[in-house]
């Protein structure tokens, strides 16, 4: 028994780490979202079943295809669908790699990134895109992503089976897009790359502040685009993850407590991460016009570059965020600056903006206002302002990090600290 659950154990591992990589390859080989995903369901039972026997394979990512490619055609010959297909012979058992299922010429790294390009058809509705990159690309459920979206579980789940029946009907290729195609489609694969990326910076909900596995599949995805199409706003995203995912390791204590950035203990931010991003902001903004994602990534290497909090050059960033608010004008990016604003001129400048953004409507469902705007009347004494938005920010938290942390400040303030 004790062999068996190790090699549950190691199933499961599996899972976490190629379980989307697997489904990427069989939705190329299969041509079907829906056969692809049971065929990998089907390929994991199997190594369940058999691994115990035979053990681990040494490839095992290219068993589990060749697996669910075998199911998956055993399956459609019952169903007499695709009889000219070349099948195993009445096999349940998958002995043998079959190579030519999962190496082709192209390389199955590059699965994945026919398979954003593939939910970020134009031909899809922009939250049809999202929803079904974060389902399919990254394996977020259902309930998750409509968590983070504020839409409804049953909403969230018709929107993808409907994407799945667009791409299906309209025989919308799963491929990356032939080089004249590419510009028009980027901002949309940007744009969900960049989501998944924030989904694993900082989770929608659960018990941890992170989700390495996203950050980290965002910012491979985000590599490969680079190599794809090296445009300065591929290059920006690539330097705002790389940015962003360089503090992971100081934005939480041991014990899983969030640490905001004016605390985060500078020495253990990874400077090769900095230096690479750092390079990729300059390379991007040699370019004449510059994107909103670049102008994000010179944000962030502006931080990166302070040494103490003290050192942070809140003049450049408020300066950039003019820059981007021109470029693409959001409440969101308002927000930001209004921090800025805070922090270069005093609490009460940033609160005003702040409190303007919320009056007239926008961001009232929005975590982040109300924690700014909490904090932001702690420093100008404003006691009760302060609970009264800390407490707004609560009801919206779903995530358990940041959950503790809120209900820390409020426990201050009604302490007195601060």
């Amino acid at each position: 028994m004790a062999g068996d659950d190790r090699i549950q154990e190691t199933v499961s591992a599996i899972y976490v780490a190629e379980s989307r990589r697997v489904l990427a390859t069989l939705i190329r080989l299969l041509g079907d979202f829906d056969s692809a995903e049971e065929a990998s369901h089907e390929a994991f039972r199997a190594a369940l079943e058999q691994w115990p026997r035979e053990g681990v394979p040494a490839n095992p990512r290219a068993w589990l295809v060749s697996a669910g490619r075998f199911k998956a055609i055993d399956q459609m010959r019952r169903l007499k669908r695709f009889d000219s297909l070349d099948a195993p012979g009445g096999e349940t058992d998958v002995a043998v790699i079959d190579t030519a299922a999962w190496a082709d010429p192209e390389s199955v790294e590059d699965d994945r990134l026919r398979l954003v390009f593939t939910c970020c058809h134009p031909s899809l509705a922009a939250d049809a895109q999202v929803a079904l990159t974060l389902r399919e690309v990254c394996g977020l459920t259902t309930e998750e992503i409509a968590r983070a979206f504020l839409t409804p579980a049953p909403t969230l789940a018709q929107r993808i089976v409907r994407a799945k029946a667009k791409i299906r009907d309209a025989r919308i290729p799963y491929q990356v897009p032939e080089p004249a195609e590419l510009p028009e489609r980027l901002d949309a694969v940007l744009r969900v790359i960049y989501l998944v990326f924030n989904e694993g910076y900082s989770a929608s909900s659960g018990a941890s502040l992170t989700r390495h596995e996203l950050s980290s599949e965002a910012i491979r995805l985000g590599r490969l685009l680079v190599d794809l199409l090296p445009e300065p706003e591929a290059q920006g995203l690539l330097a705002l993850m790389l940015l962003q995912e360089s503090r992971r390791a100081a934005r939480t204590t041991a014990a899983g407590e969030l640490i905001l950035l004016d605390d985060q203990d500078r020495s253990l931010w990874d400077r090769a991460m900095i230096d690479e991003g750092t390079r990729l902001v300059d390379r991007a903004f040699s370019d004449a016009q510059v994107g909103p994602y670049a102008i994000q990534a010179a944000i962030a290497a502006v931080h990166a570059g302070a040494a103490t909090p003290a050192e942070t050059d809140w003049a450049e960033i408020v300066g950039l965020y003019d820059v981007l608010a021109r470029a693409d004008a959001s409440p969101v990016i308002e927000l930001n600056r209004a921090v800025a604003v805070a922090m270069r001129d005093g609490p009460a400048a940033g609160l005003g903006i702040i409190e303007t953004i919320l009056g007239r409507g926008d961001l009232v469902d929005y975590r982040p206002a109300h924690a700014a705007r909490a904090e932001l009347c702690s420093r100008l004494g404003r006691t009760a302002d302060a609970r009264a938005s800390y407490a707004r920010a609560l009801a919206l938290t779903r995530q358990e990090p940041e959950r503790r942390y809120i209900e820390k400040r409020l426990a201050e303030l009604t302490e007195g600290k601060r």
